[in-house]
This record gives C-alpha cells, sequence and structure tokens, in this order.
C-alpha cells in the first residue's frame, strides 16, 4: 500500500469519525516536557508570560522555580476546567565588556527531562550530584513532595528525578 492507500485510509477515517478530525494538535503526551516547551519558546522570542495548562503537578514545578529564581512569579488563573498557570518569565542583563554592549538574556539558559513516560529514572540520596558544579538545580520527586537536589541532599530523600534547570 502506497501513499495513496494511506491517503484514501486517513480520509475514510476522517469521514468515519469527525470527531477525531478537531482533535488534531490538542492531544498531550506528557505534560511536563509540554511546560518545558512552552517556557523555553516563549523565553527564545523574548516574551513576559507564559500560559500553561494547569494541574498540581506543574504548578509546583512552577513554585520551586519561583523560589529558586529562575522565573519572576507563577499564579493560578480561572476556574474550574478552565485554570491555567500563568508565569512571568525572569531575564537578566549580560555584559560583554563595554557598558554599551549589555543584552537581555534568560534566567533559564536550558532544561533537560530526565525521567520521561517510557524511562523512569530514580536516584537513591547517596548518588544525588550536583547539577553544572552547583550552578543548576535538579527537580526531584520524593515521598514528601517535589524537592531540589540541594534539599533532597539535605533531607537524605531520594526519588524519581523529574528534571535538570540551569
Amino acid at each position: 500500500m502506497g501513499y495513496v492507500g494511506f491517503a484514501s485510509e486517513k480520509w475514510q477515517t476522517e469521514e468515519k469519525y469527525p470527531v477525531l478530525k478537531n482533535q488534531v494538535g490538542n492531544f498531550m503526551q506528557d505534560p511536563i516536557t509540554d511546560m518545558f516547551n512552552r517556557i523555553k519558546n516563549a523565553q527564545a522570542v523574548f516574551h513576559q508570560t507564559v500560559e500553561i495548562p494547569f494541574s498540581n503537578l506543574k504548578y509546583e514545578l512552577a513554585k520551586i522555580l519561583e523560589k529558586e529564581r529562575f522565573i519572576e512569579n507563577a499564579a493560578k488563573k480561572g476556574k474550574a476546567s478552565q485554570k491555567i498557570i500563568r508565569i512571568n518569565l525572569k531575564y537578566q542583563k549580560k555584559g560583554l565588556g563595554n557598558v554599551e554592549e549589555k543584552r537581555m538574556e534568560p534566567a533559564i539558559l536550558g532544561i533537560k527531562r530526565i525521567s520521561k513516560l517510557g524511562q523512569r529514572i530514580y536516584i537513591k540520596k547517596k548518588n544525588i550530584k550536583k547539577v553544572r558544579g552547583g550552578y543548576g538545580i535538579a527537580i526531584i520527586s520524593t515521598p514528601k513532595g517535589l524537592v531540589t537536589d540541594k534539599e533532597a541532599r539535605k533531607q537524605k530523600l531520594g526519588g524519581e528525578i523529574i528534571c535538570e534547570i540551569w
């Protein structure tokens, strides 16, 4: 079956199930990765705010980013099924030597998702290492909730390592 067969099959599916036609692009596999992608994309074009669909996990992640000063603030907005998280992004001036040559740089230089849907990564308390020589943080899901790598070492907790941010 070549391209013609595939196109014909796709057309028949869309005709049988018109509801599915409107769902394309709305299905999200990994909401945490979606959150990080929205933040990175907004920072790439220097937006001041970004809106993310609400979940308790994403809100806790945003609160950790706020506490660690990677973002200005995170706030819940909306009611019931229309809830969103509005994140005000943070930028800092980066000097290039001359006083006149200053440019803005995002506070979040990189985000790396460690534990994914297909492969969960767990870490013992003794194996928690510093991120980027102490300039970044790791967010770890522990039995006591989401904590940074520094807090996990201090409280002697291990867990699922969600991401690294620097």
